[in-house]
């Protein structure tokens, strides 16, 4: 699997029981974007460009954390994939803050950037970032 992605910066399998690698999924990391490589005589082969990738969250149950597995759970506004998950990969702590540096990387790139609701707890009809109801009482 080496050779098959030459410009890769990580690539593994799902990992399944005892954490062998005998899986028909393939997950393949480049600079610009991640593919997620399933089947084995059907491929099916999903590209996410990674400047797209909003939120990444790691989970390890106790039996990929005994066998040195993870789950990175991604949230992304690509449409054909809202959600997905890169499952049962070594290292994925690692492999996270791989993808969430090259993510940072792209966002800057493109000149992006994802406007968070820091204004949660405020009456802001207007989203200019202000209270209103501060506002009317001046």
């Amino acid at each position: 699997m080496a050779n098959e992605f030459p410009g890769a910066v990580w690539q593994d399998r799902k990992h399944g029981i005892f954490g062998l690698p005998w899986s028909f999924t393939k997950y393949v990391l480049t600079e610009e974007k991640l593919l997620i490589i399933k089947g084995a005589f059907n491929r099916t082969e999903d590209e996410i460009r990674l400047y797209r990738i909003m939120d990444m969250t790691l989970k390890r149950s106790l039996g990929e954390r005994m066998e040195g597995l993870g789950t990175i759970h991604c949230c992304s506004s690509d449409k054909s994939a809202p959600e997905f998950d890169i499952q049962r990969v070594r290292d994925a702590r690692k492999v996270k803050e791989l993808l969430s540096d090259l993510v940072e990387q792209q966002r800057i790139a493109r000149g992006l950037t994802i406007r968070e609701e820091m204004s949660a707890g405020l009456n802001d009809s207007d989203h200019d970032g202000v209270d209103d109801r501060a506002q009317r009482s001046r």
